[in-house]
């Protein structure tokens, strides 16, 4: 025997000693063990594998896999170093390199790092087709994946590599379930596109509402050549609006995961708006490193950076910087993976003590690779921290608090317009705004920045997939003389299935110009959405909810200032017609988003698949 431990205790991500029973039991070394020598037992999970001949078998399979020696084999904790990766996707492409970057630091630790990749759906690509079905599936699919992968494999600890919008929560809510010492690490952001026909920058939300003033007709009045034709422009805009990797520029979902989930405290400093073809992406690799060896050495999980505190930090952030309306879901379900109770009413409740201060896209005029010019989300974090509004005696990766992580770093300069200062903010409360009413009885979420107004009122128009609106906006027969409330149902967890988002629908409206168009819906919005949208109404239409009911021509009010989502229908009709609804037959009865749609819960409780 070359330690000084023989007592297993359960582990699941409780206090040792205390099995949650919700979970595989594990053994795990007890948190003071030490080796013979007094250094500490750093892999507490695979050295019930590998300290004795327990599991010859297994020591053949690692040995065969590169575990180099006897020494390495007993003490070395191994480390999982999830990418996100495939090629065909901007946002991962570059994942599978800077997962070899980082474990080539992880193995200077003198551990053991297993490389490997999980898969992911690109949301551009998917974008108003079916397979935007797959995408927030796939959410539960990397969870799934990583949790198998480190619980069979019994690594000790956990690098995530997340570049696209579902990978990041899918790889926090995994980390969460197995609470061994994590990091996650963002692919990075994308550089700003330029279209060389208009001469100006571009990313991709151009490419979708370009394509609504092509089907207009009025794409032709963007450039001032009025000898370059409605094609070019459009093809010179798909060209240059993704000039290379990292996820989509603006404060659309992939940086807002990434902001959220640096604030948590999940990452490294300044990951979170870091360029992914920046040198300094492939530098944070050492940083990484550091921090998985800190986590290793003081036993820092998952679970005891995710508090209460660190989710309301979440939520501060993305109410300040203005982030995409899939936040919210995203949030609700990592707390509820971590075992954090979080719901609508918090984010209402952080919206209205919250400043909107940050010009970013899709509502303003910036993207993160400009905010990274100023000092990026850790200057921001500063800002914040100073100003009450962020705790910053949180725990992070680093071993140090949020406030410690930023002390040194920059603030943000006087002579610039994209982060607004906090007595002088672009909105004074918070853009997202939780709705409730005779149509949303359970909840809505709303993006209102506040250039769209705080009220609308129009007549209802009803499609049963964002294909048939898609239809209507294209042959342009949706009314410009009065307003009008799109209604977009059947699309909601379980009725998409797969809650999918609703941007080309609502990119059309902009690239359209209809002004006089509101545009709500049980499915999800793109980050990039903007204008005034509501979605995440609950509940769904296929589960019966009041969406169900509306008809054409009924009068539906959406007020952001007292928070009701109504239809001017009797609560007697209401119900008359609910009555008499009918569930539709399931859109799919096979294959995968078959069991999704059987598994999964409502958007209030973040569209989880593990809730029973």
């Amino acid at each position: 025997m070359n330690s000084n431990f023989d007592a297993v205790h359960p582990a699941a991500g409780e206090d040792q000693g205390h099995h949650d029973p919700r979970y595989v039991e594990f053994p795990i070394a007890p948190n003071d063990a030490t080796w013979e020598d007094g250094q500490p037992v750093l892999n507490k999970y695979s050295t019930f594998l590998t300290r004795e001949h327990d599991f010859p078998g297994a020591k053949a399979m690692l040995y065969a896999s590169g575990v180099p020696n006897e020494e390495m084999m007993q003490r070395s904790p191994q480390v999982g170093v999830a990418s996100v990766w495939w090629e065909g996707n901007p946002c991962n492409m570059h994942l599978l390199d800077l997962g070899k970057t980082i474990k080539d630091a992880i193995k200077k630790k003198g551990y053991i790092a297993w490389q490997y990749s999980t898969l992911g759906v690109s949301d551009g690509i998917a974008q108003g087709n079916e397979g935007m079905r797959f995408s927030l599936q796939s959410r539960e699919l990397i969870a799934d994946n990583i949790e198998t992968i480190t619980c069979a494999q019994a690594h000790d600890a956990t690098v995530a590599i997340p570049g696209c919008d579902k990978n990041m929560p899918g790889c926090v809510m995994a980390v969460a379930r197995h609470n061994r010492p994590s990091v996650i690490v963002y692919g990075g952001t994308v550089a700003g596109g330029y279209c060389e026909v208009l001469k100006k920058p571009i990313d991709i939300v151009t490419c979708y509402e370009a394509q609504g003033a092509y089907l207009f007709g009025t794409l032709g009045s963007w450039s001032d050549d009025k000898s370059v034709t409605p094609e070019e422009i459009l093809s010179s805009i798909e060209k240059g609006a993704v000039p290379g990797p990292g996820a989509c520029g603006g404060m659309y979902t992939a940086n807002s995961l990434a902001t959220i989930i640096e604030t948590l405290g999940l990452s490294v400093t300044g990951s979170s708006s870091t360029p992914a073809a920046s040198p300094i992406k492939m530098r944070e690799a050492v940083k990484v490193a550091d921090a998985i060896e800190v986590c290793l050495r003081r036993n820092i999980r998952p679970r005891d950076i995710l508090t209460q505190e660190s989710f309301e930090n979440a939520l501060v952030i993305t109410m300040a910087l203005g982030g995409s309306t899939n936040s919210v879901l995203h949030t609700l379900a990592m707390a509820r993976a971590a075992e954090v109770p979080l719901n609508l009413e918090d984010f209402q409740r952080v919206s209205r003590k919250t400043p909107f201060i940050a010009n970013l896209k899709p509502s303003g005029k910036y993207v993160i690779e400009d905010l990274f010019r100023i000092g990026g989300v850790p200057s921001v974090t500063k800002l914040l921290i100073a100003g009450g509004l962020l705790d910053g005696k949180t725990l992070t990766v680093t071993g140090k608090t949020l406030e410690e992580n930023v002390a040194s770093w920059p603030s943000l300069p006087l002579e610039q317009d994209i982060i607004r200062p906090l007595s002088d903010p672009i909105k004074p409360a918070g853009h997202l705004v939780v709705l409730h009413g005779n149509i949303a009885p359970g909840g809505a979420v709303a993006k209102i920045t506040g250039k769209e107004g705080l009220r609308f009122e129009g007549e209802a128009r009803c499609f049963n997939k964002e294909s048939e609106l898609v239809t209507e906006l294209n042959a342009g027969n949706i009314p410009r003389d009065r307003n009008i409330v799109l209604v977009v149902r059947y699309e909601g967890p379980k009725g998409g299935p797969g809650m999918p988002e609703q941007l080309k629908a609502s990119a059309t409206l902009i690239g359209a110009n209809l002004k006089n168009v509101a545009l709500i819906t049980d499915g999800r919005y793109s980050g990039a959405s903007h204008g005034f949208i509501v979605g995440h109404i609950v509940p769904e239409a296929a589960v019966g909810g009041p969406i169900a009911a509306i008809k054409d021509e009924d009068i539906i009010s959406i007020d952001a200032e007292t928070c009701i989502i109504s239809m001017n229908v009797a609560d007697a009709d209401v119900e008359e017609r609910l009555r008499q609804w009918k569930a539709p037959r399931p859109p799919v009865t096979r294959g995968t988003l078959a069991k999704y749609a059987h598994l999964v819960s409502s958007a209030l409780d973040g569209a989880v698949t593990d809730l029973f």
